[in-house]
């Protein structure tokens, strides 16, 4: 392998690895901002929210539909 092409190999593989590390940092950053950003819940409500699954008529729409 001659000097200039091991050279640029080195080269591209550090490019990468700062290019990957950047992504991961970002995205840390990223999801570090949305929870100090979140909206506070109020507990106001006095029906408690429904949780779990439930069938709502687009969802049954779409059962009708997809079947084959």
């Amino acid at each position: 392998m001659s000097r200039k092409s091991r050279t640029y190999t080195d080269d591209r593989r550090t490019f990468l690895k700062k290019l990957a590390a950047a992504g991961g940092a970002t995205a840390a950053v990223t999801m570090a901002g949305h929870s100090a950003f979140a909206a506070p819940e109020t507990g106001t409500s006095s029906e408690p929210k429904p949780q779990g699954y439930r069938e709502t008529p687009h969802i049954n729409t779409y059962y009708r539909t997809a079947r084959l």
